[in-house]
């Protein structure tokens, strides 16, 4: 089986498929996948729903199984099958109790939720789907609610019911010694401004390379991150939003425009300079050819994406509100913030009780 990219006919916009062993594809999987492209799902989601639902049908296919007809004790063994290395899966090898779990419970449990959407989907459509990631439990908010819901407001409705327990992972960062290393390293201002910008305003690598003139306003000292379709493929996952910069960060794109940018007639920010075609909007590929020269040049082994979350660690360890973090970073709300930051180390909770006054004075004697 085989994921492969397709151009949606009349707008040229990219998205995925599954290619079955016959090199056609897997028709409720184009649908489903179809559908996330036409309700404006980024193509990497839909490239990684793509992935997952290939790995599915290769399961299916090695049991024997009908996508209508699995059963959650089905999922149980997907699960396991995930885990398995590839020869394991095809039973060309028996596999050890002590054997490494091929893929991580993070990785298994995006999968699941693939399926569980394709599955929901299907639902919705009318399809003759058995209960697969599905438990009768009464309840619960969001999500897909079937026609005359509220008919029938405290039975039971369909939620996920299988999920591994995953091991909370705290968020890389960009410590300031590593940031200045990184930023002298860059030979080119255009490179400098951008991980400049990454480490000031918070944003995603890919709502940086979808930056155009006019969203920066130099004499207000504010960036505004606008969803848009762009030329280069990027993209800004969340809703826009207007973020304060410093003047040294507005400075440092002047003097980029003035000495690097030059006559260029182009809309986009960051563009081809030394490379052809030149004035093209630069891509992810490029940006992360010269992540692989930095981390070269300086040692360290880092992410554009550890920047946005050494900005949001460093505005909540200054005493920004989690409300205020929030919005910088175009969260869909305060929650999201705070199960993605909302960790202290005992240093961070030493310093926000001194500052409260509580470990500098007694009311009381012991």
């Amino acid at each position: 089986m085989l994921v492969h990219l397709v151009a949606v006919p009349g707008s040229g916009t990219r998205s995925w498929t599954v290619l079955g062993d016959d090199d056609v594809p897997v028709v409720p999987v184009d649908r489903f996948l179809a559908y996330l492209t036409s309700i404006g799902r980024s193509p990497n989601t839909v490239k990684a729903y793509a992935h997952d639902l290939k790995d599915y049908w290769g399961f299916l296919g090695s049991y024997g199984l009908d996508w209508r007809e699995a059963r959650l004790e089905d999922v149980g063994e997907f699960v396991a099958w995930l885990q398995l290395p590839l020869a394991g899966r095809g039973g060309e090898v028996a596999m050890l109790p002590s054997a490494v779990a091929q893929v991580s419970v993070t990785t298994v449990n995006r999968k699941l939720a693939a399926v569980s959407s394709f599955y929901a989907h299907q639902a919705r459509n009318g399809a003759e789907v058995s209960d697969l990631l599905a438990a009768w439990r009464t309840g619960g908010r969001g999500g897909w609610k079937p026609f005359l819901h509220h008919v029938s407001k405290g039975k039971p409705y369909r939620g996920r019911a299988v999920a591994l327990k995953a091991p909370r992972k705290l968020p890389r960062i960009v410590t300031v010694a590593e940031t200045q290393a990184i930023l002298d390293a860059c030979t080119r201002l255009r490179d400098r401004f951008f991980f400049a910008l990454l480490h000031e305003t918070g944003c995603r690598a890919g709502e940086a390379l979808g930056l155009r003139h006019e969203d920066i306003a130099a004499a207000g000292q504010e960036i505004s991150i606008v969803p848009r379709d762009n030329a280069n493929g990027a993209r800004a996952k969340s809703g826009g939003r207007t973020i304060p910069a410093a003047p040294e960060l507005i400075r440092l794109y002047a003097d980029y425009l003035h000495e690097e940018y030059g006559s260029i007639g182009s809309d986009y920010v960051f563009v081809n300079i030394w490379a052809q075609p030149r004035g093209q909007a630069w891509s992810y590929p490029a940006v992360y050819d010269l992540v692989m020269r930095l981390r070269a040049r300086t040692g360290l082994d880092f992410d554009p994406h550890w920047f946005r979350h050494s900005a949001a660690t460093r505005w909540l360890r200054d005493g920004v509100s989690v409300e205020v973090v929030s919005k910088l970073l175009g969260h869909s709300s305060v929650t999201v913030t705070s199960a993605v930051y909302g960790h202290l180390t005992a240093k961070d909770a030493r310093a926000a009780l001194e500052k409260a006054g509580w470990l500098t004075g007694r009311e009381v004697s012991w």
